[in-house]
């Protein structure tokens, strides 16, 4: 189990997690080993734009929600760099990334658990 399959277990659970991961993949949204925090999340709510930690064909991501599908209760989830990640369902959205080095990520309002 790597360290975003820990966090995931943890927010799922209902903890808001601070963390430090690591790659380039959210450059410069999010660089290798800033401090993020992750909070609980009502997927339904989640939004194009929105930064989530959620599980994609068995792999944990902190990635960008590039498209949302409300009647099937799924996102599509990607990297800051456009690679697609793919599609997930509501289940597997754990938590939304609430703040990056002590700034706060826009549009939170209804979306935290």
């Amino acid at each position: 189990m790597g360290m975003l399959d820990s966090v995931a277990t943890r927010v799922a659970a209902g903890a808001t997690v601070r963390f430090r991961p690591t790659g380039n993949s959210m450059v410069p949204l999010i660089r290798s080993r800033d401090l993020v925090t992750v909070a609980p999340v009502d997927p339904a709510a989640v939004q194009v734009g929105d930064i989530v930690l959620a599980r994609v064909a068995g792999a944990v991501y902190l990635h960008l929600v590039s498209a949302v599908d409300t009647a099937g209760g799924r996102v599509q989830i990607s990297n800051n760099r456009g690679r697609v990640n793919g599609w997930t369902g509501h289940a597997r959205v754990f938590g939304i990334c609430t703040e990056v080095d002590g700034t706060a990520r826009p549009r939170l309002d209804g979306k935290i658990r």
